[in-house]
């Protein structure tokens, strides 16, 4: 019998998922547009506005095969009510602050279901990531950089997926910082 997820390491966790890249697949849009018709459904009565975010939301670039979404609701809604209606759509919360909390859903015993999400709950404001996702896609030769360093990074990091993450770290907030500058103001 295995473990259930919750009994174990974060190092078999790692084992279990570790950071893989693959090929950009036309997909993962409508993976999204799928999650995103059902977490509609599901928040219909809290003020939110839902993003597609992170690799698979740039445009042909190798990205792990894991569509990230980022949530933000107003400072009117309950953070708590709101974590109790995404963890009814089937999304297992994994971490948690006053002010961001963090989901997956597409996590087995037995390693990756064939559509993996990770769902970001934030207040409205924290969503950086948005700029990044734009400046990649309208800079597809500095989004090639990204995927240069993802896939240097990619077996360095394979079972670590902090390590995996830090390391990024640089070229993400740099970029971020810039599309912030030439895109004030639009979100």
């Amino acid at each position: 019998m295995s473990k259930k997820l919750s009994e174990m390491t974060l190092e078999e966790l790692w084992q279990l998922f570790p950071v893989f890249l693959t090929e950009h697949n036309d997909r993962w849009n409508t993976w999204y547009q799928e999650e995103y018709q059902q977490l509609c459904v599901s928040l219909s009565g809290a003020k939110a506005r839902i993003s597609h975010i992170g690799s698979t939301a740039i445009e042909k670039i190798w990205a792990k095969p894991i569509i990230d979404i980022l949530v933000e609701i107003s400072e009117e809604n309950d953070i708590c009510k709101v974590k109790d209606l995404i963890i009814q759509s089937g999304y297992i919360c994994m971490a948690e602050n006053a002010q961001n909390i963090s989901f997956n859903k597409g996590y087995t015993e037995n390693g990756f279901a064939p559509k993996v999400f990770h769902l970001h709950l934030r207040y409205w404001g924290n969503h950086d990531e948005l700029y990044f996702r734009d400046y990649m896609n309208d800079n597809p030769m500095m989004a090639k950089e990204y995927e240069k360093l993802k896939l240097s990074l990619w077996k360095l990091y394979e079972h670590d997926r902090d390590g995996y993450t830090n390391a990024k770290h640089e070229f993400i907030s740099e970029h971020t910082q810039k599309a912030k500058e030439k895109y004030r103001g639009r979100y």
